[in-house]
């Protein structure tokens, strides 16, 4: 069989690459339905892009490389679609774009217009034997009514990464990659918990607060909650993105907050009162109790001097601790690295030495913030690479 188009990959890259690259496509993909990842996203209703989304809040090898993908087709192109679709949604914190009811609406969007545009979606499918050939690639389609040689003129990889394996990720771009002689930059699990191997918070399990968390990026100010494990929340997930294995992390328990003169305060018309008690006001009394275990907190506070107090807010606004490492990409909402983007033309995603073979999506050495930058920059890549087939047809 004879295609212009061949995408591995039903996610959320794929099809929407899928929907507007023109000419005969054929999707292809191992799960038993398409956008699983969609689906689970956003707690079931997907936080499929974000209002103040930047190439600032990407990382990548080459800070510069998703600019152009990005400028494109931009958060506004895709609520627009949404809109034209009838998808009702709500701004969370941050900038975050929930839809009102179901995830399931934008897969089933994203089915549609596949469907409109004639687009061949095989399922429970895999593709072996992938082969670059004068006129494009040849691979053999392994679906479960039989085998099937195909060929194609363009072979678009949009597989995704290795976050997730329950959901069937798996490290296929980065093999095709190796096999066609495109670089990867090292991979590792990102947007994840922190774990301690002495399981120091597993008292305090299920305690959450507002923090500010900065590993060896920029600091991100969101909720912390302490686990059996470690340390999870939005905030630690934005920070682990930034971490290397061995490094320290700080939190601050006290973002945007005068707590010492809030206890000055008190100290005058409650000095006999327990400084653990007035702690309990500002912060969640079990990491009071905690931090009384790590800290000197006895006392009452006319106990506390000025000095002593100043002491005690700058350890609680520079907790430093060291991780003994991630959940991994068993958590994982993505993965960091990839496909080298030096190797990829940053305006339609092609490979530079592979003409009609493109990485777009997850597999790309390109990772957003937490609140819907991933979807983004999927519904972005997508489209560079699909208006650059389009245009070829």
């Amino acid at each position: 069989m004879q295609y212009d188009t061949v995408i591995l990959g039903a996610g959320a890259a794929g099809m929407m690459c899928a929907a507007h690259a023109g000419g005969s496509v054929l999707v292809v993909d191992h799960a038993k339905a398409p956008g699983e990842k969609i689906r689970i996203s956003g707690g079931g209703r997907c936080n499929f892009t974000n209002m103040h989304c930047t190439p600032d809040a990407f990382i990548c090898a080459n800070p510069h490389f998703a600019k152009s993908a990005l400028a494109r087709y931009t958060q506004w192109d895709f609520i627009e679609l949404v809109d034209a679709h009838g998808i009702a949604w709500h701004e969370k914190t941050l900038g975050q774009l929930f839809c009102d009811t179901s995830a399931k609406e934008i897969v089933a969007m994203l089915r549609g217009l596949m469907q409109k545009a004639g687009v061949d979606l095989r399922l429970h499918s895999t593709l072996t034997d992938i082969a670059a050939r004068d006129a494009g690639y040849s691979m053999t389609l392994h679906t479960p009514d039989g085998t099937t040689p195909i060929t194609t003129r363009n072979f678009v990889v949009a597989s995704g990464g290795k976050s997730i394996p329950k959901m069937g990720a798996t490290g296929r771009a980065y093999e095709i990659a190796a096999q066609m002689g495109i670089p990867v930059t090292d991979t590792r699990a990102g947007l994840v918990p922190f774990t301690f191997t002495d399981a120091r918070f597993a008292p305090i399990s299920g305690t959450a607060t507002p923090a500010r968390v900065t590993a060896q990026g920029p600091s991100f100010d969101e909720a912390l909650l302490f686990t059996h494990r470690g340390l999870s929340g939005p905030a630690v997930l934005q920070a682990s993105s930034y971490w290397t294995e061995g490094a320290p992390i700080t939190v601050n328990l006290l973002p945007d907050s005068d707590l010492l003169a809030k206890l000055r305060s008190q100290r005058q018309t409650y000095g006999r009162r327990n400084l653990t008690t007035e702690l309990s006001h500002h912060l969640p009394a079990r990491l009071v109790d905690h931090l009384s275990g790590i800290m000197d907190l006895g006392g009452n506070l006319a106990d506390w001097s000025d000095a002593k107090l100043g002491t005690l807010i700058d350890r609680l606004s520079h907790w430093v601790m060291t991780p003994s490492g991630t959940e991994g990409y068993r958590t994982a909402e993505v993965t960091l690295g990839g496909i080298d983007t030096d190797a990829l033309s940053s305006k339609t995603l092609e490979t530079k030495t592979r003409p009609g073979l493109y990485f777009i999506g997850e597999a790309v050495d390109v990772t957003g913030w937490l609140g819907g930058y991933n979807f983004q920059w999927a519904w972005s890549s997508a489209m560079a690479c699909a208006a650059d087939i389009a245009q070829k047809q």
